[in-house]
């Protein structure tokens, strides 16, 4: 394997030639409702660079979505996979089990917060996770209820469906929905009325109130809430909202679920970012940056939750995957040996110090968020709080000509958002900053 040059190269339009030609056999055989950001072919990709078909190479602030933190080829996952790749692919955990899934338990209980006994269930997809952290907490509570928050995203099943906040893409024209689902406010510090000192206090309570008003907590079996809201924007719910819904969890026999799948192994510069306000979840699911690439996910949490699910009642033919399951170890020897906590804090560094100075030229952004590698600018028009997606598209757009890989988020399609892998080199990480600011001065 050779390592992909660490530099920015652009040698045709973006997407150049072969890319368009392999879009034009994709445009035939693949669904139109799978899209695709960039329609650049991947060819290899590593550190903080993708290489495509004709030559060019991107500046990655992407990571498939917080996936490879690790890099997309880290040597160790690279290693570990391979080496059970030769050993055997499959044989069902469920069938006859191999010890590279019990590995991966092992770790997830020593990695996720709280020092209670803690048991896992593995999965192939972060919805995947979520869905069985629902039926884990049914089972348990024997209660049917689920409350999840505004600005919220849970996956494309028909149960995270239900659960998650956005119309469009993800459930429109999908319908009906999973029943037992209700919504409530969360504390979006940003767009707050009162202000964003007030908007922990106040919308905890708003959430509360609604919970006991319009569902009644005894009937409610779990709440989730993604720690930093992903899809939503990179919204980090305001200072104290999170302990007083744990807090209000706890207190009525409620299974409180942080939904880590985007913002967990050492995403936000800690292994999981509800350690921020010291929260102890009592289920978390995980995914993304899991296993450096190859599809695992996983349910962690309380040993007397996890049990209550009876034998057979969790599972599925790929779930914990051995290839997956070496993979996994090997990004989590990875994220230990490079503490990519501490990389991911040096980013953090970097990207607010040169965001800020964006911010102090142009009134478009509105606000910079976020923690570690998971760093958003929401975009307003002039003078106002009103979205701006339409500056949002145009930014990437100009971001994707020039050679640097950017997506976009939030409710209002309005949040530029920043997941760099946690490998990537500061010279990198710089160059593509200078990128993103000439955007700006064209935009």
């Amino acid at each position: 394997m050779t390592a992909v040059p660490q530099e920015r190269r652009v040698v045709t339009a973006i997407p150049g030639p072969k890319s368009q030609e392999l879009q034009a056999r994709r445009n035939a055989t693949v669904a139109a409702g799978v899209g695709s950001v960039l329609p650049v072919f991947t060819t290899r990709a590593g550190g903080g660079i993708i290489e495509d078909v004709d030559g060019n190479r991107l500046i990655d602030f992407g990571s498939g979505i917080a996936v490879t933190s690790v890099g997309a080829s880290a040597e160790a996952v690279v290693r570990r996979a391979s080496a059970q790749l030769a050993e055997f692919t499959h044989s069902c955990f469920m069938v006859t089990p191999y010890e590279g899934y019990v590995e991966v338990c092992e770790q997830l209980a020593e990695l996720t917060p709280g020092d209670h006994p803690k048991k896992s269930a593995l999965f192939n997809s972060g919805a995947e996770a979520v869905e069985n952290a629902v039926k884990i907490a049914r089972a348990y509570t024997k209660r049917q209820a689920v409350v999840v928050f505004d600005h919220g995203y849970h996956g494309r099943t028909n149960l995270t469906m239900a659960l998650t906040s956005k119309n469009m893409p993800y459930k429109n024209g999908f319908g009906p929905f999973a029943p037992e689902v209700y919504r409530v406010p969360v504390a979006y510090g940003y767009r707050w009325p009162s202000g964003p000192e007030n908007a922990g206090a106040e919308a905890s309570a708003q959430a509360i109130d609604m919970i006991n008003k319009q569902i009644g907590a005894d009937n409610v079996a779990a709440i989730i809430i993604e720690p930093v809201l992903g899809e939503g924007g990179f919204i980090e719910p305001a200072k104290g909202f999170l302990p007083a819904v744990a807090r209000f969890a706890k207190d009525n026999g409620i299974v409180f679920v942080a939904d880590e799948i985007q913002s967990g192994f050492c995403r936000t510069g800690q292994w999981f970012a509800c350690e921020d306000e010291g929260i102890v979840p009592d289920l978390i699911t995980t995914a993304k940056g899991i296993a450096g690439g190859l599809p695992l996910s996983a349910v962690t949490g309380r040993a007397e939750i996890m049990d209550a699910a009876h034998s057979g009642g969790l599972g599925g033919t790929y779930g914990g995957n051995p290839v997956a399951c070496a993979g996994a170890l090997g990004s989590i020897e990875t994220m230990k040996e490079l503490d990519l906590n501490a990389k991911a804090r040096r980013i953090e560094e970097i990207m607010k110090a040169r965001l800020t100075a964006i911010q102090e030229k142009y009134d478009i952004v509105g606000d910079i968020r976020g923690r570690g590698a998971m760093i958003a600018v929401e975009l307003v028009k002039s003078g106002s709080k009103d979205p701006n997606p339409e500056a949002t598209a145009a930014l990437a757009k100009a971001c994707h000509s020039v050679g640097l890989l950017v997506l976009t988020c939030g409710t209002y399609g309005n949040v530029l958002r920043f997941l760099p892998p946690l490998v990537i080199g500061e010279d990198l990480l710089n160059e593509g900053l200078d990128l993103l600011e000439d955007a700006f001065a064209g935009v």
